[in-house]
């Protein structure tokens, strides 16, 4: 090994050492949060973790696999109203609500697959939105889950502001570590093929319906969970607000802007989304407006995104998935 070489290994094994130390200090400060930050702080994260889980699996399926969904408010509203039914109507744990509600997303995930795997592109993305409206339609009109009314969420006085915190802080990390791990692996290689040429890649032995079907599956258990959060969060499910496009409106603007593609721009994405979100509050009829000129203004400046602009000016590759080259 040349004098060269041992420096930039040296270099490399630094920077890595960095990250991991940079990276266990915001684990902690984030972890932490509920036992020192203000309650409004602790709120404004909480919705951070949450929506960027649900925005790094959207950015799964459409910035890595090339599957663009408009209909991830589907399996949030499942999630919610699982919660919501269980404690509400039987009286049950919310562990049951997570549980029943992560089987049901999956459930129907894997059955509206069948159909709208059939369909590519534009067809697909529009086929995800119809069935989510169908489902919100369902639901307003079905008496079981009292129509449109909808239900309090009384299990969630039960929480202490800080267990909420903390599961929101898990599965918004966990949504990250799921990701990282995936990309890593075989599947994930299969899935960017996938998203990159879909003929190519079947020609080379990808099995597409079953690639699709896995990373749909995996995307609509996550979503689902989260979705258990949000209303538990907001401690009272309607129709109107658990299958509303805004959860995926929301989705997109924070994977545009964050960076698709990209394992951070959904991060990024988040915090910009909630943090502006708070900013606008007071502006309710104008605040989609901004919000759709930022991101116009940010796609027309970085067409990658933030991060992906970062990355490339700067080779700012946070959480790699580059494979290691075996001599």
């Amino acid at each position: 090994m040349s004098i060269i070489e041992a420096k930039l290994n040296g270099r490399t094994s630094q920077i890595a050492i960095a990250k991991k130390i940079v990276a266990a200090i915001i684990l902690i400060t984030m972890g932490t949060l509920p036992f020192w930050g203000s309650g409004y702080l602790t709120n404004v994260f909480l919705l951070v973790f949450l929506y960027m889980s649900i925005g790094m699996m959207w950015n799964l399926l459409s910035g890595y696999a090339g599957l663009t969904s408009l209909g991830q408010q589907a399996f949030i509203g499942i999630g919610g109203y699982s919660v919501a039914v269980l404690t509400q109507v039987y009286k049950m744990s919310l562990i049951w609500g997570f549980v029943v509600g992560a089987v049901v997303g999956v459930v129907f995930a894997l059955v509206i697959s069948m159909p709208i795997f059939k369909m590519n592109g534009a067809y697909f993305t529009i086929g995800t939105w119809i069935i989510a409206e169908a489902l919100y339609i369902f639901f307003v009109k079905w008496k079981f889950v009292n129509y449109g009314i909808g239900y309090p969420i009384t299990a969630a006085y039960d929480i202490p502001m800080w267990g909420l915190y903390l599961a929101s802080f898990a599965v918004g990390i966990g949504s990250i570590v799921i990701v990282a791990l995936l990309l890593k692996s075989r599947l994930g290689l299969t899935l960017m093929a996938m998203r990159d040429d879909s003929g190519a890649a079947e020609v080379r032995g990808v099995k597409l319906y079953r690639t699709k079907l896995i990373c749909y599956l995996i995307a609509a258990f996550w979503v689902t969970i989260t979705g258990c959060l949000l209303f538990l969060n907001q401690a009272y499910i309607v129709p109107s607000s658990a299958f509303t496009i805004d959860w995926t409106i929301a989705c997109v603007f924070i994977v545009i802007i964050g960076g698709i593609g990209t394992i951070e721009g959904p991060i990024v994405g988040a915090v910009i989304y909630v943090l502006l979100r708070q900013i606008l509050y007071g502006f309710p009829g104008i605040s989609n407006i901004i919000l759709g000129i930022i991101a116009i203004v940010i796609i027309i400046a970085a067409p990658k995104g933030i991060m992906g602009y970062l990355n490339n000016k700067f080779n700012l590759d946070i959480f790699s998935i580059r494979r290691k080259i075996k001599k």
